[in-house]
């Protein structure tokens, strides 16, 4: 299968997901990541703003500054189809940009370096059990990676596991993805 089969066939798994299982799904996910080492170490986080159904981040990114922790929210460069990772202290430093997702706003956020973020939280829609993932299509994440020597972790309901994905020469797989069901060592 393709991986835009790949993307159909997961998407409509999330589709028929109801709200219970959802909520709670993403309740067990956030638990088990905040016990992480990963998670514990870091003093800045970068981490998307989800958009159902995604794993809800906001819960985790409210936790994230109830530790005191640096929540950083990617920002995409369409143009360059590149992003840098910005810090958010409220969540009226975002805006809704395409697709209605949220970004930060420039004029209120502040840059963060790619080599100050201790934990990526990856998104994506579909992944292997060795850490490889299915995007959402942009390669924004794949470009990120590049160069970056943190620690790197993907949040995913189990019906996200997939046994076989196509792995290319530029995808870099991640070292965690926690589900709701269990935490997956990939390397």
């Amino acid at each position: 299968m393709n991986k835009h089969s790949l993307r159909t066939e997961v998407k409509e798994r999330l589709k028929s997901m109801d709200r219970m299982t959802y909520e709670h799904g993403s309740y067990l996910i956030a638990n088990k990541l905040i016990h992480t080492e990963e998670w514990k170490n870091a003093d800045v986080i970068g981490i998307t703003v989800s958009h159902f159904p995604e794993v809800d981040t906001w819960q985790l990114i409210r936790k994230g500054w109830e530790q005191g922790k640096n929540m950083v929210i990617p920002k995409c460069i369409p143009a360059k189809k590149e992003m840098n990772f910005k810090r958010i202290t409220a969540f009226n430093q975002l805006e809704s940009v395409f697709y209605g997702l949220f970004e930060p706003m420039d004029s209120e956020t502040k840059r963060i370096d790619k080599n100050d973020i201790d934990l990526l939280i990856v998104p994506g829609l579909a992944y292997s059990k060795e850490g490889f993932r299915i995007g959402f299509g942009g390669g924004y994440y794949d470009r990120f990676l590049k160069g970056y020597h943190g620690a790197t972790l993907s949040l995913a309901f189990a019906v996200q596991l997939l046994d076989y994905i196509p792995v290319e020469s530029h995808d870099l797989p991640v070292s965690k993805i926690i589900t709701e069901k269990s935490v997956i060592n990939c390397q």
